[in-house]
């Protein structure tokens, strides 16, 4: 659970599976190698397996391993250069490897194998480099779990060194015991728990960064208009309907709930072209966190760093729990691991912020998920477009429903978040392959490519 944050990261979209993950394993791939070593890359290979290999044209899977191989990093790669720097790849038909060594490279040397998966996880990818004799230097397999998180093929995901923390959980029941015999609510636990490794102030300066970049990705994405890349005309709607919002002479009481959906909406599509977003716990289910926030900031209250610290440790909390427990991957439990899980880590957040006790909030928490089991993960043209985009309304909507029915009982509700973290992880396991990010099923088949 070393740091809890990091549920949190500051990305690129598409996706935080099919491109964050496979930038940053690229570049990890390539950092590993000493200089000396670095120089004796003739040739480097890319193979994509399952998932990525399915939908990694949609999602940008091929350039975020460029960008890797080039030495970029999701967090800071210019956003405005990214085309260009590809473009230049393409035509020159050379890669700079960390910006210093330069070989050949042809885009034929990335290969989707959709026809190959790895057990382990169905997001894979294999990295290899031949020397000028033909011999392979080093193959390198990682697999890219969920909300950019990788694992590397061989390691095991408690193999870094994890400090030990003064309250240690991995179910919602003893999180709430804790809770209940320390008299400490969620998020004071979390932040004992983080200042074991961090100070409290780096802690909030990095919540700060969050919340900023959040703020920027809405605001970017309710002043742009125009159509999303990919090939399936889909029109920005954020601006058109933030401008009907802002010029509205009277209010009509469903217009909340449009509020709710422009955040949501504008970081969704700026997720789509590839801006800057944020992993909430996926870039997926990123619009959901913000548009919650921008929420109870309109209709409550201004959000300063303790309400922030309380909010983010709360989810936090909520999304470690999902990712120990079953998955966060939409490719391992379908939309269920993505938009699920951030209307749950929203719902919980939310009612902390709203004076919930422990257990409204995994009530709320809970209650969000019960009612997303089942979701698939159907992108058309294996785009994060349709549904995902509306997809982040929806949740976000329920997320607050579920925060106000959390609110209004005692918490003592008949499922508990363990059970339903349970459910949604067998339910995952039940599903068929093809609603779990292929784009061989549901919408992805139906919807007629325009």
């Amino acid at each position: 659970m070393n740091n809890i944050l990091n549920f949190f990261k500051i990305g690129i979209g598409p996706s935080s599976s099919h491109t964050v993950g496979p930038m940053k394993a690229a570049k990890q791939c390539i950092t590993e190698l000493n200089k000396t070593k670095l120089y004796l890359i003739d040739k480097v290979e890319i193979n994509l397996f399952g998932s990525l290999a399915l939908t990694g044209k949609g999602h940008g899977t091929d350039k975020a391993v460029l960008l890797g191989l080039l030495g970029e990093d999701p967090e800071t790669v210019k956003i405005e250069t990214i085309e260009s720097q590809l473009n230049h790849i393409k035509t020159t038909k050379k890669i700079k490897l960390l910006n210093s060594h330069e070989i050949n490279f042809s885009m034929k040397d990335i290969k989707f194998n959709k026809q190959q998966s790895f057990q382990e996880h169905p997001n894979a990818l294999s990295i290899s480099a031949l020397n000028k004799k033909g011999s392979i230097l080093f193959l390198n397999t990682y697999f890219s779990i969920g909300g950019g998180f990788i694992i590397k093929q061989g390691d095991s995901p408690t193999s870094t060194k994890q400090t030990p923390l003064p309250y240690k959980f991995s179910s919602a029941t003893q999180l709430l015991t804790l809770s209940k015999n320390n008299n400490k609510k969620i998020w004071q636990l979390i932040l004992e728990n983080e200042t074991s490794i961090l100070s409290e102030n780096i802690i909030k300066t990095e919540i700060n960064k969050i919340w900023n970049t959040m703020k920027d990705c809405v605001q970017k994405g309710l002043n742009t208009s125009g159509t999303l890349p990919g090939g399936l005309n889909v029109q920005r709607r954020a601006k058109n309907m933030h401008d009907k919002l802002i010029t509205a002479k009277h209010n009509h009481p469903s217009s909340i709930f449009d509020w709710v959906s422009v955040f949501a909406l504008a970081v969704n599509e700026e997720n789509a072209a590839g801006g800057r977003v944020v992993t909430a716990p996926t870039n997926g289910a990123a619009g959901i966190i913000p548009a919650i926030l921008h929420y109870y900031e309109k209709f409550y209250s201004k959000l300063t760093i303790q309400k922030l610290t309380r909010f983010f440790l709360t989810a936090g909390a909520i999304a470690f729990l999902y990712k120990l427990n079953a998955s966060i991957s939409g490719a391992e439990m379908g939309c269920q691991g993505e938009i699920g899980v951030a209307s749950s880590m929203a719902a919980a957040g939310l009612t902390e912020l709203l004076g919930g006790t422990s257990l409204q909030i995994e009530c709320a928490a809970e209650i969000a998920m019960e009612h997303h089991l089942g979701l698939t993960c159907d992108p058309v043209k294996g785009l994060v477009q349709i549904p995902c985009i509306e997809r982040n309304t929806m949740g976000s909507i329920k997320a607050i429903n579920a925060c106000q029915l959390a609110l209004n009982s005692d918490g003592n509700q008949k499922v508990s978040l363990d059970k339903v973290i349970k459910t949604m992880k067998q339910t995952g396991n039940d599903m068929k392959k093809r609603y779990k990010e292929t784009s061989k099923g549901g919408l992805a088949i139906n919807v007629i490519e325009c």
